[in-house]
């Protein structure tokens, strides 16, 4: 494709040769950067201005293509020219600093998260931590590579999950300020990781037991002092071998007592889909015993104070007593069950609620297998000594 004098806005839709491509002399200094991604095939194609101020030139980012088209960064430019000309920085009424672009990132991820959920809590914290007190009042024009690895540097090798987390929530506020200009590049990209060294640990599993001593492990639980619901919680998580949060935030209305049935929302579950488990003879036991105390309405394994139980609650009374697992554990202990005992994987994945990742596989996987699951889910409940 011949190159134009001045940009248009059918070259800029369609150039596909990597470079740097001026506007002409009316551009104000307005040029694209076409350059290829880690996706193989696909190129990012982003706005900069070369300008000249207090006696240096600098390139000013305005921002990515398509969502700042071709008029919108003539726009930017010319607005940034005639700040100069004024005497002023263009930058200095507009760039927001960090902890600013870190709202406005997390105002923008909030409504895909859970409600009551802890992605913005994790945000919060890890950003607060290790980020803000270096990053937090620097204008994100401001920030290098070099201030990010001293972010970075003392957990890096110590922490590694968390410098990860830190790595990456730092980036997507980074690539925030990009697509909205005040940036053209990202000092959180890989050149981070190539500096640092690598990182990587195996993974930790978590602490599960062997099928046969969950048993004794329930009738240990069940001994304690502790609260109700939260015995109950565990009792009814290992059942029905669910995720922690899906039975904390349970509600009486999920449950149809006629069918034994739990309608899990999607909302509650982790691959944000409707996932449907049966209830076995042991499960409705526990169900029968909480609901005179929670009042046969709202939560059904409600906190002393009436609330959602903590996320730390029953992972406390699991390590207080020497279990020898966390809650999670016990999905990895059935697991392990149907696989010794002949039960067909795709029968047990669906029991555990795991999305199907094969594109096909999912395609032709009309049936939840729920009554499969029925005869499934009882089997476990007797197993256990229910």
């Amino acid at each position: 494709m011949k190159r134009p004098k001045t940009l248009t806005a059918s070259f800029v839709k369609t150039i596909r040769l990597p470079g740097r491509y001026g506007d002409g002399r009316g551009g104000h200094g307005l040029s694209l950067l076409v350059k290829p991604t880690r996706i193989q095939g696909r190129l990012s194609k982003t706005w900069a201005q070369r300008v000249r101020i207090n006696g240096r030139y600098t390139l000013l980012g305005l921002g990515s293509y398509p969502a700042v088209t071709l008029a919108e960064a003539r726009l930017r430019a010319l607005r940034n020219r005639q700040a100069i000309e004024e005497g002023r920085h263009p930058r200095t009424r507009n760039t927001p600093t960090f902890q600013e672009a870190t709202e406005k990132v997390i105002q923008l991820h909030t409504p895909k998260w859970k409600p009551g959920g802890l992605s913005e809590g994790h945000w919060r914290s890890t950003l607060g931590t290790y980020a803000h007190p270096r990053l937090g009042n620097r204008q994100v024009d401001q920030i290098t590579s070099a201030d990010i690895m001293a972010c970075l540097t003392p957990i890096w090798h110590k922490k590694p999950e968390t410098a990860r987390r830190v790595k990456q929530r730092i980036s997507a506020v980074m690539k925030w300020c990009i697509a909205q200009g005040f940036r053209d590049d990202n000092p959180a990209d890989d050149r981070i990781t190539a500096a640092l060294g690598s990182n990587t640990q195996r993974p930790q599993h978590m602490k599960a037991l062997h099928h046969s001593q969950v048993a004794d492990a329930i009738k240990t639980i069940e001994q304690t002092d502790a609260h109700w619901a939260t015995i109950a919680a565990f009792k009814f998580l290992t059942l029905t071998a669910t995720r922690s949060g899906e039975v904390r935030q349970a509600t009486w209305k999920e449950i149809d007592l006629g069918t034994a049935t739990w309608t899990i929302p999607p909302e509650h579950t982790k691959t944000g889909q409707q996932h449907r488990v049966p209830l076995s003879g042991g499960a409705l036991s526990v169900l029968a015993n909480a609901r005179p105390r929670s009042a046969g309405h709202g939560l059904v394994f409600p906190s002393p104070t009436g609330r959602v139980l903590s996320s730390a609650t029953i992972s406390k009374l699991c390590k207080e007593n020497n279990v020898g697992c966390v809650p999670h554990g016990m999905r990895s202990s059935f697991r392990d069950w149907c696989a010794e005992t002949g039960i067909p994987r795709e029968v047990a994945e669906q029991a555990l609620g795991h999305e199907i990742r094969n594109p096909v596989e999912k395609a032709y996987a009309r049936t939840d297998l729920l009554e499969q699951r029925r005869q499934l889910m009882e089997n476990w409940s007797q197993y256990l000594g229910f």
